[in-house]
């Protein structure tokens, strides 16, 4: 079943259209990724609208649509209700995770068919992963894995942790990345206690703990990796923590097969932490699920009751975060198996001392 079948096997009494406004869905139906457009998936027939940047790549990559200009004279409500009228659409569903108040607004006053949320719907065929998907997510780890590597021969004591990212960026667009999957995450000493931290003047000190969070994208797919190094030297309780996260990540991986909830996975890594006395410390998922967006569904975490599937893909990721001290965070990511996980990330998890 193509991507677009997918789509058109959802189309019954409670829609009989589909309006895709996101760029993730209109890339996962077409195939083919536009930064801008709006497509229109029906029974009888489906249409792509873009602008004149993207007509001619579309008309040549897109099958299964038929392509249409958009043009300040033919907007793209003017050619949606064209479509509508043509088709019979009666109830169009739209994803009301992506629309703005606004665009729903103009959308709801503008087009001649009822609009029926259906984001669940639309998004859950991405949620398992196809072989030319997983293909396209191995690529992009491997890209991070050789950034990674090369990134650790750059760490300077006094480079500010701007510098550093800075360095990581050029690392990671060098080895293969067509763009970034989100911004890098650089954070050092005591700014390693942040989850999410922004890298900022901070210089890098002999004895800091040094988190890099970080991926790609690789004709459309994200990679997502994270490693926690020292520079100089690590302290005692600097390597039992490290050493608490890497055994809570090992216990997740462990749990970490196709039928098993989310929680569960969660939770094997979570009581590694607990039971070392550190669970206050741990105040995020295990891990997400990743694809053409950095996070998507279903979800490693104590809320996370869907049962995990052959093929879908899930980030890695437990953390220790000690305020005003430090933070370690690992992050690899594994796709699901009956008979347990392929780990994606093949970067060293022993400490690495710079």
């Amino acid at each position: 079943m193509t991507n677009l079948e997918k789509y058109l096997s959802v189309l019954t009494h409670e829609a009989d259209g589909l309006l895709l406004t996101s760029r993730y869905s209109r890339h996962y139906g077409a195939e083919f990724d536009i930064a801008e457009g709006v497509a229109i998936v029906t029974k009888k027939g489906c249409r792509y609208f873009t602008d004149s940047r993207y007509l001619e790549s579309a008309q040549k990559k897109i099958r299964g649509f038929e392509v249409m200009e958009m043009t300040r004279s033919n907007p793209y409500s003017t050619l949606i209700n064209a479509a509508i009228d043509e088709f019979g659409v009666t109830k169009l569903g739209y994803e009301e995770n992506y629309l703005t108040v606004a665009e729903y607004l103009a959308f709801e006053k503008a087009l001649h068919a009822k609009l029926v949320p259906m984001n669940a719907a639309i998004s859950q065929f991405r949620q398992v992963k196809e072989p030319y998907e997983l293909e396209r997510m191995r690529k992009a780890q491997e890209i991070t894995d050789a950034a990674f590597s090369e990134v650790l021969g750059r760490i300077r004591e006094g480079m500010t942790e701007k510098e550093l990212a800075a360095e990581l960026v050029y690392c990671l667009l060098k080895n293969g990345g067509e763009g970034l999957s989100f911004e890098p995450i650089v954070v050092s000493g005591p700014n390693s206690s942040l989850p999410h931290g922004v890298p900022g003047d901070r210089k890098l000190q002999k004895g800091d703990f040094i988190t890099m969070d970080f991926g790609v994208m690789y004709q459309g797919y994200c990679s997502d990796m994270t490693r926690t190094v020292a520079l100089g030297y690590a302290t005692e309780e600097m390597r039992q923590v490290y050493d608490i996260v890497l055994k809570a990540q090992s216990a997740g991986i462990a749990a970490s097969r196709a039928g098993v909830t989310g929680k569960d996975v969660d939770a094997a890594a979570r009581q590694v932490i607990i039971d070392a006395g550190y669970g206050a410390y741990f105040g995020h998922g295990y891990g997400h699920s990743l694809g053409l967006e950095i996070h998507e569904s279903p979800n490693c975490n104590p809320s996370g009751t869907a049962v995990m599937q052959e093929n879908m893909v899930s980030s890695a990721e437990p953390g220790i975060y000690l305020p005003g001290k430090f933070g370690v965070r690992i992050e690899d990511v594994v796709v699901f198996q009956p008979d347990g996980c392929e780990n994606l990330t093949h970067s060293p998890k022993n400490l690495i001392i710079i």
